[in-house]
């Protein structure tokens, strides 16, 4: 399973990125996909997250800026990020887990797609 990620780039504070999560499986085939950040110095942290009942959830820093919404026609999870401020930037990685009922849970993780915001 490959999760192929992009739309990272460099935007003034106060811009918005759209990032593009789409996996070589269905998204349907997973129980949660996110995306996490690593920014430098920091650890790497979950920024969004939708599950296969399009539950959301965002950690507090993004929330009412950031939404994460899943295409099934194009297979795709994408992250709006509107308003973003320059704490916003880090290396920004796609991840999905699969698994449960009775199979193993698995993780993986898309290469990391870099967001840098200027104040």
């Amino acid at each position: 399973v490959q999760l192929q990620a992009s739309g990272g780039g460099l935007v003034q504070a106060g811009g918005s990125l759209r990032l593009s999560c789409t996996p070589s499986e269905s998204t349907s085939f997973f129980n949660v996909i996110g995306w996490y950040r690593q920014a430098p110095g920091k650890q790497r942290e979950l920024v969004a997250v939708i599950s296969s009942t399009d539950v959301t959830n965002y950690i507090y820093t993004v929330k009412g800026r950031f939404t994460i919404s899943r295409d099934n026609a194009k297979n795709t999870v994408y992250l709006q990020m509107n308003s973003l401020k320059p704490e916003d930037t880090a290396v920004y990685y796609c991840h999905a887990e699969s698994g449960g009922l009775g199979n193993p849970f698995k993780d993986y993780w898309g290469k990391g797609t870099q967001v840098t915001v200027s104040s």
